[in-house]
């Protein structure tokens, strides 16, 4: 009895720790599916070595990220990064034919799987730059720099030095902030809501001046899975009035969040009903939207819970 009550007592000591590890899974490995499937393994090794468990040695949570971390270093072995379309290939012109890639691309993920995180930690951006990092420069500066462990925690977890630690974070912020770099400022929540719905409203009006009025001058849409990404606000404008032209200007738009930042799912009238199209979602900055990330993705419409069709 006093066994299955000492189980039962660890399953709920551990369970508190699931929301975080999915989000620290994610960063590292730019995927919710594999970052809930590496949690699962994690919990079930913890559960087959829950005997094992010293806690002279280190806190429960040290533990928990121990077994997570390095089951996500285990995973990359395998698995190529995830990057962002702008991180990868040549920007292109936006009247360009679409071209597919066939790259594994970072996905947004919902935040409902994110409750209690930081979103400053799973912005898109941030998301994206880790992914050019080596997996174990990924993982010190998160556990270092994310998650606040001490070096010589960090050490300990993933089966290093504290030298060697503090040499790969070294490295890792110096890449991190140039790809993202931290002083980029947002606006606060309620001034990105004002902005997504006065960007709604003018997807829905099929405005294209009434877009480029929100936009940033550096303005970047990408658009995984396709390899097209752009720049500027006369590109986006040229691109959007190709959308309206091609698609129509009747759509249904439902405001979603995703990595902590404003999104929509957007529907497009058929014959049938309104169909989904994409997922987008905004970088925000005082100067306008900065970054639009476009998703066509059935794996990322699953992750969100999207139906695939509305009625009419």
């Amino acid at each position: 009895m006093t066994r299955v009550q000492d189980h039962a007592s660890f399953e709920l000591r551990i369970a508190p720790y699931r929301s975080e590890l999915v989000a620290h899974c994610y960063r590292m490995l730019g995927s919710v599916c594999d970052a809930e499937d590496v949690v699962q393994e994690t919990y079930l090794r913890a559960w087959r070595a829950r005997e094992r468990y010293d806690e002279t040695r280190s806190s429960l949570r040290t533990w928990m990220y121990r077994i997570a971390t390095n089951a996500c270093l285990t995973a990359l072995e395998t698995r190529s990064r995830r990057p962002l379309p702008a991180g990868f290939v040549a920007e292109t012109d936006p009247r360009a034919p679409f071209v597919r890639g066939e790259h594994a691309w970072l996905q947004p993920i919902p935040d409902a799987r994110t409750v209690g995180i930081d979103r400053g930690t799973v912005r898109l951006a941030f998301v994206a730059a880790l992914q050019h990092l080596s997996a174990r420069q990924r993982a010190a500066l998160i556990l270092r720099d994310v998650l606040d462990f001490s070096a010589a925690e960090t050490a300990d977890i993933i089966g290093s030095t504290v030298t060697s630690v503090n040499s790969s974070l070294r490295r890792a912020r110096a890449t991190v902030t140039k790809i993202d770099p931290a002083q980029v400022s947002e606006p606060d929540r309620s001034e990105q809501r004002a902005c997504l719905e006065r960007y709604m409203s003018a997807f829905m009006a099929a405005d294209v001046e009434g877009i480029k009025r929100l936009l940033a001058h550096d303005v970047l849409m990408e658009m995984p899975p396709m390899l097209n990404w752009f720049t500027g606000r006369e590109n986006y404008a040229t691109f959007m009035d190709w959308v309206f032209e091609v698609n129509g200007n009747d759509w249904r738009l439902e405001p979603v969040g995703a990595n902590g930042q404003p999104a929509f799912a957007a529907y497009v009238a058929r014959e049938d009903g309104y169909r989904l199209h994409t997922l987008q979602v905004f970088t925000m900055s005082p100067e306008g939207i900065r970054r639009l990330s476009v998703f066509q993705d059935d794996d990322v419409f699953r992750d969100f819970g999207l139906t695939p069709q509305l009625e009419r």
